[in-house]
């Protein structure tokens, strides 16, 4: 029992303390807060109001009915320009598209002469000019086929594709990226926070005043694990309630106890490896430098922002012992397809081992840091 309240005493400092350093209660708010919100709801991933100007030489209804099939959100409403300006607003980046009709474009279609329209791209607006040009391919084929009467052209294919988006309808790229922040910030706090309040504690001589207590290794090391891990689990599911789920209207399918549950385990296993480089580092600056290469691969390969089996097949197994990658994929599959235990606990399974380990890793290199 003695044990269990040096713990809980020992959180305690740890919670009072980190209550009292005011740029790190400001960074958390931030973390989940701006940090959330911002990128999801900015995010673009497709094309979305690209500015387009049309050269019409032609000035025929076929030519008419191209201009208006460019259409709002993906495009803005064409404007049309005299064929003298086309240089000069490509030039000046006035415009994401020019296209350019030639005069007798409709009558050498029905001529079957085969014309050709010239679509300029601004190459320098890369988010949006392929795949725009791709759009203005895709709709301007569709028209030019209505016209010419095959537009019961795909009707007649041997197979036809039907695509249907089963989680997020509307493909909305912020939905995906509001969570994936969320696991971001929960690894670089985990590593932070206790890293920092370990170096804290060492550089303010707090810590040597602990080691003269009747207190193990292990006492302080699951205080700082248990408090820290409290903070963040509690930043998170407000987080999800009031930024994903109410400001950003992300519809979370899953349950989120669950959900709550699994970030505390990989927190279990993330809070080890910040006081692991703690140990490591003389200074909070070292610890900076050590947690760097660290906390970017963790955050770049775990799947988040690319897909794990688009990278090399040494590169995945390499990353399965990584706590992240487990934790980003439990991530997706409780909050957005509603898999419960029986699910993803193979996973969750891994998650723990993972954390198990690195936990007895610090710990050892924690002991041999006091003894020294």
């Amino acid at each position: 029992m003695h044990k269990f309240a040096h713990i809980l005493r020992l959180g305690l400092k740890e919670l009072t303390s980190l209550r009292h350093d005011s740029v790190l209660l400001l960074f958390l708010f931030y973390a989940f807060t701006v940090a959330i919100y911002m990128p999801a709801a900015g995010s673009v991933i497709g094309v979305h109001n690209a500015s387009v100007a049309i050269v019409d030489e032609d000035h025929s209804a076929l030519s008419r009915q191209l201009a208006q099939a460019l259409q709002p959100p993906e495009f803005q409403t064409p404007v049309l320009l005299p064929y003298p300006q086309l240089d000069q607003v490509m030039d000046s980046g006035q415009y994401t598209f020019v296209i350019n009709i030639p005069a007798g474009f409709q009558t050498d279609l029905l001529a079957a002469r085969q014309p050709a329209i010239q679509v300029n791209v601004d190459a320098t607006a890369m988010s949006q000019a392929f795949m725009g040009a791709g759009y203005i391919g895709r709709i301007f084929q569709r028209e030019l086929q209505a016209y010419g009467g095959q537009s019961d052209a795909a009707t007649q294919a041997p197979i036809q594709l039907t695509t249907r988006a089963l989680f997020n309808t509307n493909l909305e790229g912020g939905w995906f990226l509001a969570v994936i922040q969320i696991v971001n910030n929960i690894t670089i706090l985990a590593i932070i926070l206790t890293g920092t309040a370990l170096l804290r504690e060492r550089e303010h001589g707090t810590l040597d005043h602990l080691l003269v207590l009747p207190l193990t290794a292990l006492e302080i090391m699951l205080a700082k694990i248990w408090s820290n891990l409290l903070v963040v689990v509690l930043c998170t599911w407000l987080s999800l309630e009031v930024v994903v789920k109410g400001l950003l209207g992300v519809p979370l399918a899953g349950s989120m106890s669950l959900f709550l549950l699994v970030t505390a385990v990989y927190l279990f296993a993330s809070t080890a490896l910040g006081i692991f480089l703690a140990t490591l580092a003389r200074s909070t600056p070292q610890f900076g430098l050590l947690a760097i290469p660290v906390i970017i691969p963790m955050l770049l390969l775990s799947g988040g922002s690319t897909p794990l089996d688009s990278m090399p097949q040494w590169l995945q197994w390499v990353m399965q012992g990584s706590p992240s990658t487990h934790f980003v994929s439990l991530s997706a599959a409780i909050l957005f397809r509603d898999a419960g235990l029986s699910v993803v606990w193979p996973d969750l399974l891994a998650l723990t081992a993972i954390g198990l380990l690195f936990f007895l890793i610090a710990l050892a290199r924690f002991r041999k840091s006091l003894a020294s």
